[in-house]
């Protein structure tokens, strides 16, 4: 009765105006909204209902003194979720995802790579080609078996092993107070670092190296591994382990 007389009041300059048959019909409309918030006082409405009064509260700025159904918060709060849906959906992943591969050519791939262990990737994509299946070549190395290979030794293993049966090789220049320049070949052994041999020369050749070799291991002292190492003036030369024969 107090919320009619309060309605009553407030559309009073109406009914004095030239507005008495509107004001009587919005009286009339606020009194039956009374009722039905006694009888059923959470109403469900629809996603149209949300949608014309989020409309209507970008456009009208006294939307919160007629609103009665819901409070103004819940207004705001479906404005706010219709807009993190919205932007949800323009940024979302795509639904498509990448097409599957067919389920003979995975078993065609597969079979391939096992009759032939040495072909690659773009290999057997390259086959594939020449028998009329358009497929990817990375798509091609997926699907191909993983092949566990065992993990080879490290080159700090590798020295730890065979230390005691590796030497070192290796040239160095000295220049002369006559301007000539002498090469110095030394063979030095990594277990105790000991110089197993040297020699000077002014004219190294390959007769002259391999000579020293065999002077630097007498009888049955030769070792498993020999290290040459490059020369800083011969940077094209790649560090060369070789293993020796023993008769």
């Amino acid at each position: 009765m107090i919320t009619l007389l309060l309605h009553l009041l407030r559309l009073l300059p109406f009914l004095c105006g030239g507005h008495r048959q509107l004001a009587l019909e919005n009286l009339a409309l606020r009194h039956q909204l009374a009722v039905y918030r006694r009888t059923a006082p959470r109403p469900k409405l629809r996603p149209a209902d949300r949608l014309f009064w989020v409309g209507l509260a970008r456009v009208w700025t006294g939307w919160r003194q007629s609103l009665v159904i819901v409070t103004p918060a819940t207004v705001l709060r479906w404005q706010r979720r219709r807009f993190r849906e919205h932007w949800t959906q323009l940024s979302g992943r795509p639904t498509g995802g990448r097409p599957p591969v067919n389920a003979e050519i995975t078993a065609l791939v597969r079979k391939m790579a096992a009759a032939n262990p040495l072909w690659g990737a773009p290999r057997i994509h390259g086959e594939l080609l020449k028998l009329g299946i358009d497929v990817a070549e990375r798509t091609v190395s997926r699907l191909m078996p993983k092949r566990r290979t065992p993990p080879s030794q490290t080159w700090r293993t590798f020295l730890t092993n065979h230390l005691r049966d590796l030497v070192a090789l290796d040239f160095f220049t000295v220049p002369t107070v006559r301007l000539r320049v002498l090469f110095i070949l030394v063979v030095l052994a990594h277990h105790r670092r000991r110089v197993l041999h040297f020699n000077v020369t002014e004219h190294p050749t390959a007769a002259w190296t391999a000579q020293q070799v065999v002077d630097a291991f007498p009888d049955d002292s030769a070792p498993s591994y020999l290290r040459a190492s490059a020369h800083r003036d011969q940077p094209d030369r790649s560090i060369v382990i070789t293993r020796i024969g023993r008769s």
